[in-house]
C-alpha cells in the first residue's frame, strides 16, 4: 500500500539526508536512512555508517531515547530479512514493537522484494511502501545498477574550456578548471569505489589519482593499457600503500614487463581485447564488478572517454566547463562516428550549478 501525507514526507526526507551521510562508506551495500517517530516527535535515528557496520534501522533502534512501542519507523530501503554480516532487521523492527514502518523504496533483487514487508505486516506491523520512491532510487543508483546487472555504475568526469578542449594542442591542461573544482573532483573520487583512466593519461601527467583536498577514502585505481607500455616508476604503481591499482592488458601485452608488475605485487587483469585489438570495456567491467566494485569513475583521457561513450557504457556525465577558450587544441570527446544530429547522444541533465568560476553539468 502507498500513502503520503506533509509528515511522511518529512520524516523520510530526514532518512535520506542521514542516508547520504554514509556516502562513499557502505560500499557494495547501500545508503540507507531510518528515522523513529513518536507521538510526532523523533525518538531515534541512524543510517548505515559504513560496509559491514550496523544496517540503518539497527542504528535508529539503538540510538532511542524511550520505548519504542507502536511508533512510526521510516527507513529508505526495505528493511532485510536474512541474516548477512548483521542479523535480520525485521526480526529487530518486530522485537521493539514497532507499530508502522513506512518504505521508501522495497529491496531491488526479485526474490527478496517485498518479501520483509509481507513478514511485518503477518506480525501485525502496518507498512506503507513508495514514499518519495524517486529520491530513494537516485541516492542508490550505483547499488541498483550493480545489484541487477552484476556491473558497476559508470561516471564519465571531465573538465573543459567553454570551446570543448581538455588540453592545448601541446598537451597543456593544468589547469584549466578552478580550485573549487579540483576539490569536487577529488570529493568525485572519494564517492566511488574505483577510479579509471588511460595509460596515455598516466605517460603524459603521471598523476596518483587518489583523494587529497578532502577527506574520504581513496578509490581502486584502474588503469587500461592494453600493450602494458606503463612506466615501472609512475605513482599509481610506486605508492600502494595509499590505493591498490589494477592494471587492465590484453593477451597482447608485453611479457617481460608482465613479469615485472606482478613482481611488484601490481594485479594485472588480462582481458580479451576488441576488434581494434583494445581491450574489451564490456567485459572489464563483468571483472571489475566481480570484485565488488560497483561505482567506477572516469577521469580520461579523450580516447577512454570517448571509447565509453560510443559504446553506451556511462551511466552519468559531469562535464565541468571553464570561462575559457582554448582553440587549437584535444577535444573532451572525439570521434563517435555519428553523422546526423538526430543520432546525437541525449542526455537528461540532473543538474547545473556553479563552482568558483566554473559551470558543472550532471546529465545521464
Amino acid at each position: 500500500m502507498k500513502t503520503l501525507s506533509s509528515s511522511d514526507e518529512k520524516y523520510m526526507r530526514q532518512a535520506l539526508r542521514l542516508a547520504r551521510r554514509g556516502l562513499g562508506k557502505t560500499s557494495p551495500n547501500p545508503m540507507v536512512g531510518a528515522v523513529i517517530v513518536k507521538e510526532g516527535r523523533i525518538i531515534g535515528q541512524g543510517y548505515h555508517r559504513y560496509f559491514g557496520g550496523d544496517h540503518a534501522e539497527i542504528d535508529a533502534l539503538k540510538s532511542a531515547t524511550e520505548d519504542m512501542s507502536g511508533a512510526t519507523m521510516y527507513v529508505t530501503l526495505e528493511p532485510c530479512r536474512h541474516w548477512g554480516k548483521t542479523p535480520p532487521c525485521t526480526d529487530a523492527i518486530i522485537k521493539n514493537r514497532i507499530g508502522k514502518v513506512v518504505v521508501g523504496m522495497l529491496d531491488p533483487f526479485p526474490e527478496m522484494r517485498g518479501k520483509s514487508v509481507e513478514i511485518l505486516m503477518q506480525h501485525g506491523i502496518e507498512t506503507a511502501v513508495g514514499i518519495l520512491e524517486k529520491e530513494c532510487h537516485s541516492l542508490n543508483e550505483a547499488y541498483l545498477k550493480y545489484t541487477t546487472t552484476g556491473v558497476p555504475f559508470v561516471t564519465v568526469k571531465f573538465a573543459q574550456t567553454l570551446d570543448g578542449r581538455i588540453a592545448t594542442a601541446q598537451g597543456s591542461s593544468r589547469w584549466i578548471s578552478s580550485p573549487e573544482s579540483l576539490k569536487l573532483a577529488h570529493k568525485l573520487r572519494s564517492h566511488h569505489d574505483a577510479i579509471m583512466v588511460g595509460v596515455g593519461t598516466v605517460l603524459a601527467d603521471n598523476p596518483e589519482l587518489t583523494v587529497r583536498l578532502v577527506r574520504g577514502r581513496n578509490p581502486t585505481r584502474v588503469i587500461l593499457d592494453s600493450k602494458l607500455r606503463i612506466p615501472l616508476d609512475a605513482k599509481v604503481l610506486t605508492d600502494q600503500q595509499a590505493a591498490r591499482t589494477l592494471v587492465a592488458a590484453t593477451p597482447a601485452a608485453d611479457k617481460a614487463k608482465l613479469s615485472a608488475l606482478r613482481l611488484m605485487g601490481i594485479e594485472v587483469l588480462i582481458v580479451p581485447p576488441d576488434k581494434q585489438g583494445k581491450i574489451d570495456l564490456k567485459h572489464l567491467l563483468k571483472t571489475l564488478g566481480q570484485r565488488q566494485i560497483s561505482s567506477l569513475l572516469v577521469e580520461g583521457g579523450a580516447e577512454t572517454i570517448t571509447s565509453f561513450l560510443r559504446l553506451h557504457l556511462a551511466d552519468k556525465i559531469i562535464a565541468i566547463i571553464a570561462p575559457k577558450i582554448l582553440g587549437k587544441g584535444k577535444e573532451a570527446v572525439g570521434e563517435l562516428n555519428i553523422t546526423d544530429v538526430s543520432k546525437a547522444l541525449k542526455l537528461s541533465f540532473d543538474r547545473v550549478y556553479r563552482s568558483g568560476e566554473d559551470i558543472v553539468v550532471e546529465g545521464r
